[in-house]
């Protein structure tokens, strides 16, 4: 064998251990979905807990006879509802709410069954609109009351959001009273199922 045919025999031996290589290099692949996250889900059931304050004005009839007029109160609460949407943007939903309220003068619970209608705004910012009826207990006494107002809510994790609410509040007593009588602030962290 001469060394011409050896190294011809090499050269080829070694072209195609380069072919081979090079045929590896192409793998073929299919392209995987772009995963884009779904947002905060504002639907389902939801509980969480509040606090601020309720301003009672010097003409209202709520707490005539019972308190001072013009007083600022503490609000600890606690609040639990449902969510529904029915259409994107649009969320429409029911809650109830009890709220302790107290100040130098007195002390009493209220407890509302609510509606909210809202809408959202980007994934993690809900605006809505709140109304609802309830009553206001006192020390042998119960009063008829209504709120509206509206709030703010911002989720922060995938399941917690924050709300920021401020309603107006008037009593059904039939007097001719202001039809907001108190207003009332607060600020709440939500669990939300």
């Amino acid at each position: 064998m001469s060394v011409r045919a050896l190294l011809i025999g090499v050269s080829i031996a070694a072209l195609g251990s380069v072919a081979a290589q090079a045929a590896d290099l192409i793998i073929p692949t299919t392209p995987e979905p772009i995963y884009e996250a779904a947002g905060f889900d504002w639907e389902g059931l939801y509980v969480g807990a509040r606090a601020g304050g309720q301003f009672t004005g010097s003409d209202a009839s709520l707490y005539a006879g019972y308190a001072p007029v013009s007083l600022t109160s503490g609000v600890l609460g606690v609040a639990a509802g449902v969510n529904f949407l029915p259409m994107d943007p649009l969320l429409v939903g029911v809650e109830v709410t009890g709220d302790y309220i107290w100040n130098n003068s007195f002390s009493t619970g209220e407890f509302f069954a609510n509606l909210r209608a809202g809408a959202v705004v980007t994934d993690s910012v809900l605006v809505y609109a709140i109304g609802g009826v309830g009553t206001n207990n006192r020390t042998g006494f119960n009063q008829g009351v209504y709120q509206l107002g509206g709030g703010v809510e911002l989720a922060v994790t995938d399941s917690i959001s924050v709300r920021g609410e401020l309603v107006g509040q008037g009593d059904f007593d039939g007097a001719a009273d202001p039809f907001f009588e108190t207003a009332k602030a607060t600020v709440g962290v939500y669990y939300h199922f």
